[in-house]
């Protein structure tokens, strides 16, 4: 049965997703915040078809904790595709940085560029980082949550992968909150698998990390929060604990900072 259910769901959903591609194409010549209304009736109805095909749900927990106002930062774990999918319907108009090739993706490249995405060249690290930055500023100046993933790409559920530096630089740069973003969605939509289980997929925001620190203080206290949120939610659903190899640096805790 779960085989059948996810040869299904797959086929529902790049079909779907397929044809919002060219429905949507309309949504290029629109005001910006047209198209993101009409992205978040994408997604929703890709939550009706994880429901109804897989019996797959999702809750989110410490929304509190997001900022009411202003931008600021989210520092997000990425396990699967399936989170980057649901960004546009945990904040508003979030900007998502993402890799520049994703960007040359027929169609797909042109709602990234629509939506004014943060497209980083990471094979030029001088020049990809001030890309990031200059996005990052120019998405700071409307008033938008930047989201990045720490470790720069997926990673499988208890896989260790380092945190790299773009975040840090980003905190630092902008002096604005860093919130922490956990999830288990690895668990129930595998990287490079198949199968699609069924359950309930949790994120939880975690406290912002206020601004103040330096960029080493603040990725090391990112992921001594990150790190064990995330464990916690997928060891209660079931999963494995990150295994840590022993060349890895310890997480080590980094008092807030001050205000």
């Amino acid at each position: 049965m779960l085989v059948l259910r996810s040869l299904v769901f797959n086929i529902v959903f790049y079909i779907w997703t397929m044809l919002w591609c060219f429905g949507l194409l309309w949504t290029l010549v629109v005001p910006h915040r047209t198209m993101i209304w009409a992205i978040r009736g994408y997604m929703r109805t890709l939550n009706f078809w994880e429901r109804t095909i897989i019996g797959l749900k999702y809750e989110v927990r410490g929304l509190e904790h997001l900022p009411k106002t202003g931008a600021f930062l989210v520092g997000a774990k990425h396990q699967s595709m399936w989170e980057t999918m649901k960004l546009h319907l945990l904040m508003d108009d979030p900007a998502i940085v993402l890799k520049k090739e994703l960007t040359y993706i027929p169609i797909w490249g042109w709602y990234a560029a629509k939506a004014r995405m943060i497209a980083v060249d990471r094979g030029k690290r001088g020049a990809a980082i001030q890309s990031l930055l200059r996005g990052a500023r120019e998405r700071v100046a409307e008033g938008r949550p930047i989201v990045i993933f720490p470790q720069g790409t997926r990673t499988a559920v208890g896989a260790w992968r380092p945190y790299k530096v773009g975040i840090a630089l980003l905190y630092e740069a902008l002096d604005i909150p860093l919130v922490p973003m956990a999830l288990n969605s690895g668990l129930f939509w595998p990287r490079h698998k198949f199968l699609r289980r069924p359950g309930t997929i949790v994120i939880e925001f975690l406290p912002p990390i206020a601004p103040g620190l330096s960029k080493d203080q603040a990725l090391a206290r990112l992921e001594a929060v990150l790190e064990p949120a995330t464990d916690r939610l997928v060891m209660a659903a079931g999963g494995p604990a990150t295994e840590r190899p022993p060349n890895a640096p310890p997480l080590v805790e980094v008092p807030a900072a001050a205000g």
